[in-house]
């Protein structure tokens, strides 16, 4: 979404030669093994802050104004609720001045980070002008240099849905080289059902040399050509990624909201589950639970 930011086998033997393995075994085979390693099913009443932390503000402390999309929103994070069996992060216009809007941002950054895996979440997305909901992946650590050189996976992005129509939503790589020098490939789907008034799961599979992208088990995208100009292939998709869940407001892709875009609205998170290959190299860095 951010439009502005192999691993040396060692150690003992078996952990060598099962990273190997891993490597020379082919998706279908590593897909066929996937068992699950964290999940957040969001049955509390609050968010659970040994999963997730939040992002707040309008990017303008990391000298991201605006997250580098120009977008109107600050982050709060009592925008960012948990009831029900239910992630809530709800987006408002706002009173204070130089603060169009409020909404929400979560992360798992150095609390639950992965390299390889299935990644998914049943997610509702709210409609409108404007409105930019996303289910997304940074790299934990910029092995290969700044945005996007270091990668990004969009696992879920969506734009100016409504209920009538306006149902595609998108799934992108960035890559390449460090801004203003990075390049993306991505691709929309429209699911029969709306997206708006209904739970759809949006996955991606990603193996070592190849990422694929699913809603509902429907797959819709493959993606295996990316380099990184700062590696060798599969980089920058051989390292650890976290998760991210925002809903922005506005930006160089949506536009801004207009008289019809309906506030409150909400993006609703189901659960967010990752699966792995047992013979995988990488870990989350926190246990399930």
């Amino acid at each position: 979404m951010r439009k502005g930011e192999m691993r040396l086998l060692k150690g003992k033997t078996g952990v060598g030669l099962a990273a190997l393995l891993s490597v020379l075994a082919g998706p279908a085979a590593l897909a066929a093994d996937y068992r699950l390693v964290w999940s957040e099913e969001f049955e509390g009443s609050t968010l659970d802050e040994s999963k997730w932390s939040y992002q707040l503000g309008d990017g303008c402390d990391i000298n991201l104004c605006g997250w580098g999309n120009n977008e109107l929103q600050h982050y709060r994070a009592d925008n960012v609720t948990v009831a029900d069996g239910l992630l809530t992060i709800t987006a408002l216009p706002s009173d204070e001045p130089d603060v169009p809007y409020t909404s929400g941002r979560i992360r798992s950054l150095n609390k639950a980070d992965f390299r390889y895996g299935r990644i998914e979440a049943r997610i509702k997305l709210p409609a409108g002008q404007g409105l930019w909901p996303a289910f997304w992946m940074l790299p934990t650590d910029e092995q290969y240099g700044g945005w996007a050189a270091s990668g990004e996976i969009d696992i879920m992005e969506a734009v100016n849905l409504t209920a009538a129509g306006g149902n595609a939503v998108h799934g992108t790589l960035h890559y390449g080289g460090s801004w203003p020098e990075n390049q993306y490939t991505g691709k929309e789907y429209s699911p029969p059902d709306s997206v708006v008034e209904q739970f759809h799961v949006y996955r991606v599979d990603w193996q070592p040399g190849e990422i694929r992208w699913y809603v509902d088990d429907v797959l819709y995208q493959t993606q295996t050509q990316w380099h990184s100009g700062n590696g060798p292939y599969p980089a920058p998709f051989d390292q650890r990624f976290h998760l991210l869940l925002n809903l922005a407001v506005g930006g160089n892709w949506p536009g801004a909201p207009d008289d019809a875009t309906e506030f409150p609205a909400q993006m609703q998170v189901d659960y967010v589950r990752v699966y792995q290959n047992p013979n995988q190299a990488d870990r989350p860095s926190s246990p399930i639970h």
